[in-house]
């Protein structure tokens, strides 16, 4: 059990939390003085009676706030030590319930048996198992209690109209980038109005809050995730053509864009020229809540305003999705304290950007809103001109990303490298040719199990040997749209590795999981504050965009693949010799 001068670091934390809010014209981050701060949380948390955090975090409450701190405090007052822990367990099982117990199960009413995907599938085996992915839908589906609205100051979960899919495991609530790619899957599993009801989830809390929180939690509120609302938007209109849906909510896709472009941009002065990028930055103090002794242990010996920083540092690699990776490790500590996240000018969110702002030309184009348009296309021009002067590096073939305190790009490798190729961030077709070389030189691609993360083996979840679902897909799908022979070869290579290292797990558990290894066959991800979780949305989603985009030509059979990518690579080859 260790103890903290709770009045000094609460004072410390708030008040860091309310000038930041005050100077961004924000509102204040979570106030619960359960879930988000306060001596309640730090006692149960640093008693670890619970394995995992986010357990406590995510209890709800059985009477008001108010009467469970009143019941806190005199246990406090009247227990020490070990006495004091085992009083908690029983404070805690008669004042909180289970997490979980404000969500229900869901099943979507358009959930259909055989969608027209499976049809796109010639392996008999891989068609079973998108079929076997597909009942996963119905697993995955939440909806939340009405008691949640009718009493948020009693449970940690937000609020939204709507079902979703969670990602699983752990994650009982939604995620903000992970629902993209669980939007995409159900989309293409022909279910449309779950994707829509999620989607207009997400509008509801721009409208809300002013941007999206980072998960389904209060203790998520102030910090995001990578913004993709404008392209679960243009995913949903691709399928579904709908106008007027678009004209409803496109001011709150500009809202959330304008979060970004006020709270997270950063100007970056070089050669004499000002550029205006993009960075993940949460100036909020304070240990996560559902990571709190992890956060606290480890700024242990630190002055206050080191924790303070340190802390904020550690929101901003949460915001990133990477949490946590040596990509955000300063040159000088490679570790977990070393974590300097908001002075990296990352390549991936402003290829994001970049695509969200060449997304809003197209919409405000369909809608006539020719000034909007002519805006957004002065933004996306101004960001490709930045993206190519800071990010991109002549010398090594492919945007890097930019550290502001040494004024140097990061040569290491992360598949977000290839990002601005998936978001038509460039200019010059030279960029993708350069880009491509890159990658099919690297010793990344060599791995037969998918693209790994980084490839520094620090223990971090978010670097080797671990690879994940949406790096794969991103890099996969910018390959693809080239129009290069040779990007497509390495487009589909990476496809195949991809799906057999999934299709493999799954055999071998039944399960789909967050992560899978790159270096061992048949396994999952490890690694990072948590075991490896299974269900799991965004992984299940990239199959079946993979198995739309390559389902008559993938297989289950490794010789087979084998086979199939040395015919692709050599097939034009041998056409221009017959030729």
């Amino acid at each position: 059990m260790q103890w903290v001068p709770w009045s000094v670091m609460f004072y410390v934390t708030f008040c860091f939390n309310n000038q930041v809010c005050l100077a961004q014209n924000l509102p204040p981050p979570c106030d619960s003085t359960i879930y988000c701060t306060g001596n309640l949380l730090h006692t149960v948390q640093m008693a670890k009676i619970f394995k995992d955090d986010k357990h406590f975090v995510d209890m709800g409450l059985r009477d008001t706030p108010s009467r469970i701190l009143k019941k806190f405090q005199s246990l406090v007052n009247s227990n020490q030590g070990e006495a004091l822990v085992s009083k908690l367990k029983d404070f805690l099982n008669t004042s909180f319930a289970e997490p979980g117990d404000e969500i229900e199960p869901w099943l979507p009413p358009d959930w259909k048996e055989n969608p027209e995907l499976l049809s796109q599938i010639t392996d008999p085996r891989l068609k079973q198992w998108a079929s076997d992915l597909n009942h996963l839908w119905k697993s995955l589906g939440r909806k939340i209690k009405q008691e949640v609205k009718d009493l948020p100051d009693r449970h940690s979960q937000i609020y939204v109209p709507n079902a979703v899919i969670v990602p699983g495991g752990r994650f009982r609530e939604f995620y903000y980038w992970d629902s993209y790619w669980v939007i995409n899957g159900l989309l293409l599993s022909e279910m449309s109005s779950t994707a829509r009801g999620m989607i207009e989830n997400f509008l509801y809390l721009v409208d809300r809050y002013g941007w999206i929180p980072n998960g389904g939690r209060v203790y998520y509120i102030r910090r995001s995730q990578p913004p993709f609302l404008t392209m679960m938007m243009d995913s949903y209109m691709e399928n579904q053509k709908n106008t007027t849906f678009l004209s409803e909510n496109i001011a709150l896709l500009e809202k959330e864009y304008n979060f970004w472009m006020t709270n997270r941009s950063v100007i970056v002065p070089l050669e004499g020229t000002n550029y205006n990028l993009n960075r993940y930055n949460v100036p909020v103090g304070g240990p996560r809540p559902e990571s709190y002794s992890d956060d606290y242990e480890l700024a242990e010996n630190l002055t206050t305003a080191e924790q303070q920083s340190l802390w904020a540092e550690l929101k901003a690699a949460a915001e990133s999705g990477w949490d946590f990776s040596s990509r955000w490790f300063s040159k000088s500590r490679q570790d977990l304290k070393g974590t300097k996240t908001s002075s990296v000018i990352p390549v991936d969110l402003n290829a994001i950007l970049c695509r969200v702002e060449r997304t809003l030309v197209k919409f405000y184009k369909e809608l006539k809103m020719d000034e909007k348009a002519s805006q957004f296309q002065t933004a996306l021009d101004q960001r490709i001109e930045a993206v190519k002067a800071v990010l991109w590096d002549d010398d090594v073939g492919v945007w890097l990303d930019y550290n502001l305190d040494d004024k140097s790009r990061n040569k290491e490798f992360f598949p977000s490298n290839l990002f601005p190729i998936w978001a038509t961030c460039y200019n010059n077709q030279q960029y993708v040719d350069k880009a491509v070389t890159y990658l099919e030189n690297n010793p990344a691609f060599k791995y037969k199990n998918g693209l790994p993360t980084t490839m520094k083996n620090t223990g971090q979840q978010w670097d080797f040997p671990n690879a994940w679902a949406p790096l794969q897909h991103m890099v996969i799908e910018g390959l693809e749209k080239t129009g290069s022979n040779k990007a497509k070869e390495l487009a589909f290579s990476l496809a195949q590795k991809w799906i057999q290292t999934n299709y493999e797990v799954y055999q071998k558990y039944n399960a789909m999981f967050e992560k899978y290894n790159v270096e061992n066959d048949s396994e999952p991800g490890g690694g990072g504050e948590y075991e490896v979780q299974l269900g799991f949305g965004w992984s299940n989603g990239v199959v079946f965009q993979l198995l739309d985009l390559y389902g008559a030509q993938l297989t289950s059979s490794s010789v087979l693949c084998s086979t199939v990518s040395w015919v692709l690579v050599t097939l034009p080859f041998i056409i221009s010799l017959w030729t």
